[in-house]
């Protein structure tokens, strides 16, 4: 069995690489050579053929670089490659930057007539619908030109960022209490503390880690003012509300939805804050810490290869219907997986592809139950993934951040009720799952919406003119904790520093609230699967068949959930309550 990626199957050779990022080049010259002409029919046309052919050449070019970069971090020659895709595509925005005026120009009646004539076009249609609905937003042509000028800038944040905390970064060593040494680094380091007896280990681990942060402390509060002020410049230059709107309103999601997951979410934190007190006092801290959250009540010795976590996926989805299994058995797939961590690779794990790209998934495998848990979430990305791809165009396969942590999470509910189900569970095997599942919620939930309430807040404080620097956001990430856990993390050396620590924050600015409302939407869509509703699976494979033809609140409303009450959020957290009170009568 292979366990590396083979990616000759994205780009069979380094010439047919060139080859793509050539053409994409090529198509900026001839884009914008159409300029003045897109208020015709054979103009227009012509501009969507070659959007149709870079969704396909610049897929492939953009997957290929970057998945061979994320593969080792330290290839310089790898980050060249990226960068060349990425400049091309920089390239090819400024050259095209006239067109989307030009279109709103042009007219919704102009286009709208243009897709009846010409069916064959159609798979465009839902683009331009949300081009028009943000009409509003999009600046005159001379505008657009100087704003595509200085959309590289835009990016450097994250650039920064991975370049200084994965590039360049180095493991340090913790010294045990026994005087043991280990290395510590971005990918073991919770595994080590869970394995971990004694909390002056733990801390050990935790600030050998975290130190790291606090070196290039204000360097990387520097560059998360960059990543900020980025953000800040669209939002003044485009004329949106707030900094979340330029997030949020492409995709028709009210700023509502996450104000109502950020309120319920730190106003019912409550069972959150009793889960942490029945753990520090079951196992006698006299304060829990917050890498203390890695400590299981219970014991799981199992150790796991890579291809007894697949059997065990594949067999907990087994009473799903065949297509799904196919499906699951495809997305893993020798060639389609890169199983374990290495040098230089990529930290965390994740789901790729799309349009004509089969999926890939990134893992850094190392034998635990987690890892089993994490196979099963990826492998919802990539069923999700081939399903938008057969069902809906290459222009409309594409969905969003908004839908993407469904599929993942509903494998997860669902493997954790396959273990439960299983019939062989003792009651150390009962705690250890039942810890799972409230962990589940507290990691997913709960923490994800700290940091997304995180960053809506230091978000309001640049569109205030207030100064961002390490300590401000050292502060503000303090008092969520407080809200949130019921914990001072000030007592904890370093961990005010968390923010630095949190790369989707440099990466992808507003994505972490997702994670929650996909939760939600997960675990209300799995509980209607679960106990039979009619229809309910059926509904959430029309949601995953939708891909991106339809406006991601309205997906979800498809598949039965509406994200734009309350209710389901309160859902969550009401789940949250009775998971833990059954912990705590299992442990009496």
């Amino acid at each position: 069995m292979s366990y590396k990626w083979d990616l000759t199957r994205i780009e069979p050779s380094e010439e047919a690489f060139e080859k793509d990022v050539a053409d994409i080049a090529g198509a900026g010259k001839r884009l914008s050579a159409l300029e003045g002409k897109l208020a015709t029919e054979e103009g227009f046309a012509s501009y969507l053929d070659i959007q149709l052919e870079l969704e396909e050449k610049l897929g492939r070019a953009y997957h290929y670089a970057s998945m061979r970069s994320d593969l080792d971090k330290k290839d310089v020659d790898n980050a060249q490659a990226l960068m060349r895709v990425r400049i091309a595509l920089v390239s090819l925005n400024q050259e095209a930057s006239f067109a989307e005026p030009e279109i709103l120009k042009a007219g919704k009646p102009f286009v709208d007539s243009f897709f009846k004539k010409h069916p064959e076009y159609s798979q465009f249609d839902f683009s331009f619908e949300k081009l028009f609905r943000g009409e509003k937003f999009v600046l005159p042509t001379d505008m657009e030109k100087l704003a595509s000028a200085y959309s590289p800038l835009l990016g450097e944040g994250s650039s920064l960022y991975s370049n200084l905390c994965v590039a360049d970064y180095t493991p340090k060593k913790a010294t045990l209490s026994d005087g043991r040494e280990i290395e510590v680094n971005q990918s073991n380091w919770t595994s080590l503390i869970e394995k971990t007896e004694k909390p002056e280990d733990r801390k050990a681990i935790f600030e050998s880690l975290y130190s790291y942060y606090d070196e290039h402390k204000n360097a990387l509060a520097e560059v998360y003012n960059l990543v900020v002020q980025s953000q800040l410049s669209e939002k003044k230059a485009r004329g949106y509300s707030s900094i979340a709107e330029t997030h949020l309103y492409g995709n028709a999601i009210p700023v509502s939805v996450l104000e109502n997951l950020i309120n319920v979410a730190s106003e019912n934190s409550a069972p959150l804050k009793k889960y942490y007190e029945i753990k520090r006092k079951y196992l006698g801290l006299e304060k829990f810490r917050s890498y203390d959250r890695f400590i299981r009540l219970a014991k799981s010795n199992k150790e796991y290869s890579f291809e007894d976590a697949q059997a065990l996926f594949f067999d907990s989805i087994k009473n799903f219907p065949a297509d799904f299994q196919e499906k699951a058995h495809e997305v893993n797939k020798d060639g389609y997986v890169d199983v374990y961590p290495g040098p230089g690779k990529r930290t965390g794990a994740y789901s790729t592809g799309g349009g004509n790209i089969h999926p890939y998934m990134l893992l850094n495998f190392e034998g635990g139950l987690e890892d089993v848990f994490t196979l099963a979430h990826e492998s919802g990305h990539s069923i999700h993934t081939l399903y938008a791809s057969e069902n809906q165009p290459i222009v409309k396969s594409g969905y969003t951040i908004f839908v993407a942590e469904i599929a993942s999470t509903f494998n997860e509910h669902n493997l954790l009720d396959y273990l439960f189900k299983s019939g062989s569970l003792d009651k150390q095997d009962k705690i250890f799952l039942l810890q799972k599942e409230i962990d589940e919620i507290c990691g997913t939930f709960y923490r994800q919406t700290l940091f997304a309430h995180y960053e809506y807040e230091i978000a309001k404080l640049a569109e205030e003119g207030k100064p961002i620097n390490y300590k401000v956001l050292s502060e503000t990430m303090v008092g969520l904790y407080k809200t949130y856990y019921g914990i001072d993390i000030t007592e904890e050396v370093y961990k005010p520093l968390v923010w630095a620590y949190i790369p989707h924050l440099f990466y992808s600015p507003f994505y972490v609230y997702q994670y929650a409302t996909s939760f939600t939407a997960s675990m209300l869509i799995y509980k209607n699967v679960k106990e039979g509703k009619e229809g309910a699976f059926e509904k959430y494979i029309d949601m995953l068949k939708s891909g991106g033809s339809m406006y991601p609140v309205e997906q979800v409303k498809l598949a039965g959930v509406d994200l734009t009450s309350k209710e389901p959020f309160l859902a969550v957290t009401s789940r949250m309550a009775e998971l833990v009170d059954q912990l705590e009568e299992l442990l009496k």
